[in-house]
């Protein structure tokens, strides 16, 4: 068995897990891209990767994860490429897929489907739809995140396991493939797998809300959209939303703009117009 995330944290508390139930026991295999942001046209050609690459490139250029990108063990393709390999040379092995109910387990699950389809029948989705869990207090909550989800819950959890239909292998990559057609910048989920796009400024007028007349660190601008606004995304996104705000003059800065602690922000000081002569 292999076990598809899509997030680092959901690594830890799937570790976790396995280690409370051995039938869960098998390899956990991490997707890195996010696929809810950024270009998706020729998204399965040399071209279309490469571009995206020098998308990701920008954005992470000169900041807390600059480089990232280009790390061997943070290729997706490869990751896909050991994945089929595996599966074609033992007809007993399976792939669970986990995903919450977020844009970024949903775009990551769409874009491994591709790979998936000749599997039918050895995939297996779990995606924790609307499904209640109980947390570390015994509270009932609404998970949208895996690694939200105590450990000791996944036991439960792994009942929701079912083979994806034919039907779906169908449906959903005609779904991507027209997300990928429209190639637009933001994807956010409505509900259910459906995706709706929006361009690259999508969280600017949120982001806006949290600059200040005051001096305040990138980072604490950046806390607090992920904290308070109603849509978020990472924030090596934001800072980069920041950067462009910056290049366009339209709020002040002082110190230099690379990580996100090494520069303060604040909104544009107003000139004062001038009095009327009497």
């Amino acid at each position: 068995m292999m076990h598809i995330v899509f997030n680092e944290a959901d690594v830890a508390v799937l570790q976790q897990a396995i280690a409370l139930d051995d039938t869960l026991a098998g390899e956990i295999v991490q997707l890195h891209d996010d696929y809810a942001v950024g270009p998706l046209g020729e998204l399965y050609t040399g071209d279309g990767i490469e571009a995206r690459k020098a998308w990701w490139r920008d954005v992470l250029a000169g900041g807390d994860y600059a480089g990232e990108i280009d790390k061997p063990n943070k290729d997706d393709y490869k990751t896909a490429a050991t994945l089929v390999g595996t599966l074609r040379r033992d007809p007993e092995e399976q792939v669970w897929i986990w995903a919450a109910q977020n844009k970024h387990d949903v775009s990551g699950y769409y874009w491994l489907l591709r790979y998936m389809k000749e599997f039918q029948g050895r995939v297996f989705i779990l995606y924790l739809n609307n499904l209640p869990f109980l947390n570390e207090k015994g509270q009932l909550f609404y998970p949208t995140w895996l690694h939200t989800i105590p450990a000791k819950e996944f036991l439960k959890a792994k009942k929701l396991a079912r083979p994806i239909t034919l039907s779906e292998f169908e449906v959903d990559p005609d779904e991507w493939a027209r997300l990928c057609d429209e190639d637009k910048g933001v994807r956010i989920l409505e509900g259910g797998k459906k995706l709706v796009q929006y361009g690259y400024d999508f969280y600017d007028n949120d982001l806006r809300k949290f600059i200040m007349p005051e001096w305040q660190k990138a980072s604490k601008v950046i806390h607090q959209f992920l904290a308070k606004a109603p849509h978020t995304t990472g924030d090596a996104y934001l800072l980069w939303r920041l950067k462009l705000m910056l290049a366009q003059d339209m709020i002040d800065v002082q110190g230099e703009p690379k990580n996100m602690k090494d520069f303060e922000i604040k909104l544009k000081a107003r000139t004062a117009a001038p009095a009327d002569q009497a």
